[in-house]
């Protein structure tokens, strides 16, 4: 179910959905996102989820080119807390083909943040796997 796209000017977007059938929101981001593109994409996820409680996040950027997002710092401090407070658990954050310029595969490729775990994949299918494998642990 689309819940929101946010296309730019020269053809890049970020669209959020909620995946019924996987019970997820799915960030998928696609062209050439400049950073502030990228905070207004983030900003919109914290709207948008409101009210949803959904504990899981697929963040996809397998057709995103360029630098993404160049404020970890705000991501970690800003967007993190009110993500959690909305209830998110569990990221899975698929890279770029080109992960020289991701810089979480710089930073980390898994870590645990307070309550949220937060995993690296270079391939959709695995993180799409692991997300799965979470939900069956919190569920037992």
């Amino acid at each position: 179910m689309l819940i929101s796209s946010l296309p730019d000017r020269d053809g890049s977007r970020c669209t959020l959905t909620y995946e019924q059938e996987n019970k997820w929101l799915r960030a998928t981001w696609r062209g050439y996102v400049d950073p502030q593109e990228a905070m207004r994409g983030a900003q919109n996820y914290l709207v948008q989820a409101q009210g949803l409680a959904c504990a899981y996040l697929l963040n996809d950027n397998v057709a995103l080119q360029g630098p993404w997002f160049d404020s970890l710092e705000w991501l970690e401090q800003a967007w993190l807390p009110r993500a959690q407070q909305l209830g998110l658990r569990f990221v899975a954050h698929v890279v770029q083909q080109d992960t020289g310029t991701d810089l979480l595969i710089r930073t980390f490729t898994h870590a645990h943040l307070g309550e949220l775990e937060l995993q690296i994949f270079s391939d959709l299918a695995q993180a799409q796997h692991w997300l799965r494998d979470c939900q069956q642990r919190a569920f037992g």
